[in-house]
């Protein structure tokens, strides 16, 4: 018998395993769970345990110094009264609901510009895609504090037309921008993942709604962005989450004070100045879950609303 012809035989073979089969089985679950080990480990050690821990300290009264007290949810009650917090959340809903939105409706333009089947995609493809790379590390946060700086390029460019700049990242009105800016800037994961969801669009839509008089923009209406629709949600959800855990760009751009007057101080940063500033590690830890929480509501509010606008091709 070949060797299709033996495994066809097994394959259509029912009824018990015989002992053979099962310690072959064995073997190969023996193995699985080896390779897995190391990941489980790591994932106790480093994600599981940590999160455990915060989650119990955040009930303590704990300063590294001394061994955590239990208060119960004086943490959480203590988080209504404090004026600086409500102000972080205050800085970083606005960074999210503005920074995200622009982010991805620029991430969607150049990628609609690149699949018009420009020449050397792949170059302009790499380019836009870098800052992404890049914006989350510490060099650029320092280049971006250098660019818009009292005396940095941007205002050396504008005062060579006669403009005197503004502080854009000393002034409490103009600092929050820049931030939002530079989040704004690395566009380039949602643009790659905007310009595969295009790529998979039929062709033959586009060209039947040609036949029928449609013009560019009723085509992007009314057969791009519902196609696109679950990209964009699946980008929608990735960056609201990352966003609110932003804290690199805010670190950097303010010195680690969020100023000016508080008006960079994103909640991460509010909460590493607690915990790794004040050492108040148990109102850290309550604050760290509270994020968790915000950020599952906004989580489940977007897929609740997915219902109404993301249309799935059956």
């Amino acid at each position: 018998m070949s060797a299709i012809g033996e495994l066809s035989s097994m394959t259509r073979r029912k009824g018990p395993m015989t002992k053979e089969e099962k310690k072959a089985n064995g073997r190969d679950n023996k193995a699985a769970y080896v390779f897995l080990l190391p990941w489980l480990i790591g994932l106790v050690a480093i994600t599981v345990g940590p999160m455990l821990m915060s989650l119990y300290l955040s009930f303590t009264d704990y300063n590294l110094l001394q061994p955590p007290e239990w208060v119960g949810l004086d943490n959480f009650i203590r988080m209504f009264g404090d004026a600086r917090l409500h102000n972080s959340l205050r800085v970083t809903f606005t960074y999210v609901l503005v920074g995200v939105p622009l982010q991805l409706g620029v991430a969607l333009l150049i990628a609609l510009v690149l699949d018009k089947g420009l020449r050397g995609l792949p170059f302009y493809r790499s380019i836009f895609y870098l800052p992404s790379l890049l914006g989350g590390s510490v060099a650029v946060a320092i280049l971006w504090k250098q660019i818009f700086g009292t005396t940095g390029l941007v205002n050396q460019i504008l005062a060579m037309v006669g403009i005197e700049g503004p502080g854009w990242i000393s002034d409490p009105n103009t600092a929050l921008g820049s931030i939002i800016l530079l989040h704004v800037w690395t566009f380039g994961s949602p643009m790659i993942i905007f310009l595969a969801g295009l790529r998979q669009i039929p062709v033959m839509y586009y060209e039947a709604a040609k036949v029928d008089g449609a013009t560019t923009l009723q085509q992007f209406w009314r057969i791009t962005l519902p196609m696109l629709s679950p990209i964009i949600f699946f980008n929608l959800v990735l960056q609201i989450i990352g966003s609110f855990q932003s804290f690199t760009q805010a670190f950097i751009v303010s010195g680690g004070n969020g100023g000016p007057s508080d008006s960079t101080m994103f909640f991460t940063l509010y909460l590493y100045q607690k915990g790794f500033g004040q050492f108040d590690m148990g109102y850290a830890s309550a604050m760290a879950w509270f994020l968790l929480v915000i950020i599952g509501v906004f989580t489940a509010i977007n897929f609740i609303a997915s219902k109404y606008w993301v249309f799935y091709d059956d």
